[in-house]
């Protein structure tokens, strides 16, 4: 019989720290964070990373475990969660994966199947540019040239699934709607139980807006400039997060840190609302809204009722 694996996912400032330890707390359980930036080493506050305390005891996977210097993938997302998963099962834990990266929570709760290299930011990049210099039209005449049967299902102004369909295409050599055909043969290694925490848009905006100034307060401009004086390129992925890269021109002396600060909440805010428009159109999550609960424990609570609700009916 499959393992049934619990999910807890949401926007950037959502709670998901700390529902997922009191999640973990009550299932006897282990967190594996889907999170693509806590991964890095070297960058805790920028990425609302938990300390020690916030984890209260509960053992924590997939954080502080690659350089900011090097790349890390999906694909290699994908081994690592399922690789810690089996080790959480079989030692009789309950692995909770915990996170707001979409990619990564659909490569491991979907048939996802991609092959291609390690680091595709330059490539990425410079398609971007393209999108922008020559037009949604004509970018989407090209991927209609190489693989139309994507095409078809992506509107000329999606630049994010456009230029992801042309990226995949030229890292691989294969057209996305092939990696799409492989995948749908595979199967599935566990169930899923999504949870996904929500609240009214202005509370999570007002959240974020706190967390930055309190990373501010805690000392993300000096993290940045560690990472730089370590001599870290600005262009790596790891310091193009947000968070990051709007500092580093304040760090360097080139804005004000108060003009930084404004846009890194208005960064963050737009990140939060792409995170909110990928969830909602997942028609698996099952949402709880924080604002109905007095704690995290009691948040927790709810959601391992609903987990237990899966499990048992599955028996």
């Amino acid at each position: 019989m499959k393992a049934h694996i619990p999910v807890i996912v949401g926007a950037t400032a959502s709670g998901k720290t700390d529902t997922a330890v009191a999640f973990a707390k009550k299932t006897d359980g282990e967190i594996i964070s889907a999170d693509s930036m806590q991964i890095y080493t070297e960058m805790a506050i920028g990425t609302a990373k938990p300390t020690p305390s916030e984890m209260k005891g509960v053992a924590h996977h997939l954080i502080d475990c690659v350089s900011p210097k090097e790349a890390y993938s999906v694909a290699r997302f994908q081994k690592d969660a399922f690789h810690a998963i089996s080790d959480i099962l079989g030692r009789k834990k309950t692995p909770v994966i915990a996170g707001g990266t979409g990619l990564y929570i659909n490569a491991l709760t979907k048939p996802w199947s991609f092959s291609g290299p390690e680091d595709t930011t330059v490539l990425r990049r410079s398609l971007e540019d393209d999108y922008d210099k020559n037009g949604a039209e004509t970018m989407w005449q090209a991927l209609h040239a190489v693989d139309p049967l994507t095409a078809e299902k992506i509107h000329p102004h999606n630049k994010q699934r456009l230029v992801r369909a042309l990226e995949i295409y030229h890292s691989t050599g294969k057209p996305k709607s092939f990696w799409d055909e492989k995948a749908a043969n595979i199967d599935m290694p566990y169930h899923y139980a999504i949870m996904g925490l929500t609240m009214p848009r202005e509370i999570l905006y007002e959240r974020i807006n706190r967390r930055v100034d309190l990373m501010i307060k805690k000392g993300l401009p000096e993290e940045v400039k560690a990472l730089l004086d370590k001599g870290y390129d600005p262009e790596l992925t790891s310091l193009q997060a947000i968070g990051y890269k709007e500092l580093i021109p304040a760090v360097k002396g080139e804005i004000p840190l108060s003009e930084a600060v404004e846009t890194l909440k208005k960064n963050t805010r737009h990140f939060a609302k792409r995170q909110l428009t990928w969830f909602r159109k997942d028609h698996r999550i099952v949402t709880f809204d924080i604002t109905a609960y007095d704690s995290p424990e009691t948040l927790a609570g709810a959601m391992v009722a609903h987990y237990q609700k899966q499990l048992d009916g599955n028996k």
